[in-house]
């Protein structure tokens, strides 16, 4: 992809289902890139002797992030769990030190970012906070 200076943004890749000598690979690349970075997958696809390629074109990434992760245990968890008494599936996962990234259906993205934000008291009504003199 970087050959066709298209940015890939997020990857997984997990031991296939189906043959455990074969890998499957899941990728996100921005829509405005996806028509001109299909010929390619399908060419690569081909290549690599893939037994089949996919596109979704109905999912986005939602992602929490912040340096306060890597010492306090179970924010990936909480995520999921906020995510879950949504009804949102997600539908992949990825991690580092200071973010979790979630993709999910297109059509909850305004519900996955209502609930988390109010699931981390990020709602938290600013008015109501004492205010210190500079």
């Amino acid at each position: 992809m970087a050959d066709k200076n298209i940015s890939v943004d997020m990857i997984i890749q997990n031991v296939s289902k189906e043959s455990h000598d074969r890998a499957d690979v899941t990728f996100t690349l921005g829509k405005s890139d996806l028509a001109r970075a299909k010929p390619f997958i399908e060419e690569v696809g081909k290549r690599l002797g893939a037994q089949e390629v996919r596109y979704d074109e109905d999912i986005v990434k939602v992602s929490i992030v912040g340096l306060g992760m890597r010492s306090h245990a179970g924010i990936a968890a909480k995520m999921f769990r906020i995510m879950a008494a949504e009804g949102i599936n997600i539908q992949a996962i990825s991690t580092s030190e200071i973010k979790v990234s979630c993709l999910i259906h297109a059509k909850y993205t305004e519900l996955a970012v209502r609930a988390l934000h109010d699931g981390f008291g990020l709602a938290l009504d600013r008015a109501a906070e004492p205010r210190t003199a500079k």
